[in-house]
């Protein structure tokens, strides 16, 4: 449920309604935006509380919350959420652009691959240092030791990290090093790991299971949140389907729904979605066209060399070229559209 605050409420208002709320012995939210104030009301609702708010003075209007993720929710939060890292702004007007090897393999790869992708215009270093993988025999990451790298890397170049976490018990660890924390998609509902990442004051990019509905998705953010967290991300990264062409398909529809649904900023992967080099540009073109609020993209200085998803992974020329494109879509999308009839007009009387 949430408690909507009448323009004119004071601050006296505001207290006496949070404090009814706490009474019954549920958690409040209060979600200041630019046009109002909206307080979420969390856990079990007594059905007369609504009664009981809507009397009370500063309450301009009460609504019960039908979805299952609170939190997450653009009811809740009407405004855009935008997460920092240093002055990196993620969800605002400027798409984000995360790049970097699949894993971290030793410090000339790392180093040459951050000083690259900066200069192409990334704004964050991508790179595992803990990776899961579908065989036990594959390349596994160089664990603490990749965690060390990434951080001479950013020294380096003054790149803020992206890495992933697999473990609650790693979460400490990967957070001394890491500016934002990655649930990858095996560990979407890993609820355990979900509620450490909560606990921590870093930003968290949860990935989508490659095989969880909207809703899910949005629910594994909620874990995050429900534990104070709430410098959360989204990443639309592939769901399976029946085409094996690709290694996975990119739900481009994810982006301007949940957008529609859900306040968090969300970003695409065409690296891991699409498995080939030569389909992450356009896959990438296509999800900033459909509003996505960054990418996440694998860069390796060779890889026909790479111990992680080489065939999937951009050179830093590809990189390069790859940038220039998303600048292009993005300045076409804040251009002005011309001889396009305005939405009222094509609906008709």
């Amino acid at each position: 449920m949430i408690v909507i605050m009448a323009k004119d409420s004071t601050p006296q208002d505001l207290a006496e309604v949070q404090r009814r709320i706490e009474n019954h012995g549920l958690a409040v939210d209060i979600s200041q935006g630019v046009e109002r104030t909206v307080v979420g009301v969390l856990g079990s609702i007594p059905p007369d509380l609504k009664d009981e708010m809507e009397v009370l003075l500063g309450v301009a209007e009460v609504i019960r919350v039908t979805k299952p993720y609170k939190l997450a929710s653009r009811e809740f939060h009407p405004d855009s959420s935008v997460v920092m890292v240093g002055d990196v702004a993620i969800g605002g007007s400027e798409p984000v652009v995360m790049a970097g090897p699949c894993s971290v393999e030793d410090e000339e790869q790392m180093v040459t691959t951050a000083r690259a992708v900066k200069a192409a215009g990334a704004r964050i270093l991508r790179g595992g240092a803990f990776k899961p993988r579908t065989s036990p025999y594959s390349f596994r990451g160089m664990g603490i030791e990749g965690l060390k790298l990434l951080h001479l890397a950013k020294q380096e170049t003054g790149l803020p990290i992206i890495t992933e976490v697999m473990a609650p018990g790693d979460v400490d660890t990967v957070a001394q090093y890491a500016d934002i924390l990655q649930i990858g998609t095996r560990n979407m509902q890993n609820y355990m790991l979900l509620d450490e990442v909560g606990r921590i004051d870093k930003p968290v990019m949860v990935k989508r299971g490659f095989a969880a509905p909207y809703e899910e998705w949005l629910l594994a953010a909620e874990y995050v949140m429900s534990w104070g967290n709430r410098q959360v991300m989204l990443c639309e990264r592939g769901i399976r389907a029946f085409e094996h062409y690709t290694r996975f398909t990119l739900d481009v529809a994810a982006i301007p729904v949940v957008k529609r649904l859900s306040h968090l900023p969300i970003l695409a992967d065409p690296s891991h979605s699409t498995g080939k080099w030569h389909l992450v540009t356009p896959v990438a073109l296509a999800a900033i066209a459909a509003g996505a609020h960054g990418l996440l993209v694998e860069v390796h200085p060779n890889p026909d060399l790479a111990k992680c998803d080489g065939p999937q992974s951009l050179t830093f020329q590809n990189f390069s070229s790859l940038m220039d494109q998303v600048r292009a879509v993005v300045a076409a999308l804040h251009q002005e559209p011309v001889g396009v009839p305005s939405p009222a007009h094509r609906r008709g009387p």
